[in-house]
Order: C-alpha cells, then sequence, then structure tokens
C-alpha cells in the first residue's frame, strides 16, 4: 500500500480506486427561479428514523451554490434506459437555468417543486437538513419530505470504472 498525497497522479490513481466501487446513478434538481441539475453517484441512504439521505456536491460545482440558496432538493434513481439523461447532466457545456430542460422530460416534485425526471426508477424529495465539510466538497443531508417508486420492474442504471453499466441479471441466487 502506498500513501496518498495531492499530486496529480495520486488524484487520478485516487480516483480511479474509487472508481472500483459501483454505484446507482441520481440526478440531483433544485427547482424556483433557476432551477439546476447534475448527475450524481454520491447519493445515500443514511437513517429511516429520521429518513434522512446524502449527496456530496462538489465546491466549484453550480450546483453547490444552488442547492444552499434553494434549502431543498430531489434525487431521480436514474434506470437502466436513461444513460443519455445521466450524460446531458454530466456535461459541464450545457445551458444552465430552465434551458437545461428543455429537451428532458421532467415533472415537479409534490413537496419541493424540484424537477424530477421522468421515467426514473426512484424519487426522492428532501430538505436540507445539515451541511458538512468534506474536503472539496460538501456532504449535503437531506431529510426526505417524499419517496417514491417510479417506473416499475426497470434495472437502475450503474457507475463503475469511469462509465455507464447496465445490471445484468443474475444467473443464481448468492446465498450466505
Amino acid at each position: 500500500m502506498t500513501s496518498i498525497d495531492q499530486s496529480t497522479d495520486d488524484s487520478r490513481r485516487l480516483r480511479k480506486v474509487y472508481g472500483a466501487f459501483a454505484t446507482g446513478v441520481t440526478v440531483v434538481t433544485v427547482g424556483g427561479p433557476v432551477p439546476h441539475a447534475m448527475t450524481a453517484n454520491s447519493f445515500t441512504t443514511v437513517s429511516l428514523d429520521p429518513p434522512l439521505v446524502l449527496v456530496c456536491v462538489e465546491h466549484q460545482a453550480v450546483m453547490h451554490d444552488s442547492l444552499r440558496t434553494a434549502g431543498h432538493f430531489g434525487v431521480s434513481v436514474l434506470g437502466a434506459s436513461q444513460a443519455g439523461v445521466a450524460r446531458w447532466f454530466a456535461d459541464r457545456s450545457r445551458p444552465l437555468g430552465r434551458e437545461q430542460f428543455d429537451d428532458v422530460d421532467w415533472h415537479p416534485g409534490r413537496c419541493t417543486a424540484a424537477p424530477l425526471i421522468s421515467g426514473a426508477i426512484a424519487y426522492v424529495e428532501c430538505e436540507v437538513w445539515r451541511a458538512y465539510d468534506g474536503g472539496d466538497h460538501t456532504i449535503f443531508l437531506g431529510r426526505v419530505l417524499s419517496a417514491e417508486h417510479g417506473v416499475p420492474g426497470e434495472e437502475a442504471l450503474l457507475f463503475h470504472g469511469g462509465r455507464f453499466r447496465l445490471v445484468e441479471k443474475a444467473r443464481s441466487e448468492v446465498t450466505v
């Protein structure tokens, strides 16, 4: 095992190591006068009582200030057919504000009015409950206001090794 310093090479190596952990893919959104969205794989459930989730947002990301200002957010858990949506909201050169939603099918959340991506496999709406320093990111804890299933039966979109992946149906179930 080697130690990690702040060099560019070590950052690349660390990113590659982190990429070995497969995650789901979400689009995190805020509504209001200047809505915004970003693709995120740093979404995690935290607690059932109270119901909490977290999302980590880089300080330099447009979403960082948008989320702080809005005080609430939506999360759309993307399905296997939504890699194009994930790529769109990961593209930093896309238009900002309402225009970024022009070619995306979405609906306003019931509790926050944050845009939720139609066709997602699950939706969560939250109010920002706490925010913690996480190095070059802020860890936003959201108190869940609403949670619901989306498209039934669709597999999740995954992110692994720097690429979007699909869940392959297991040939046999793993038992412990």
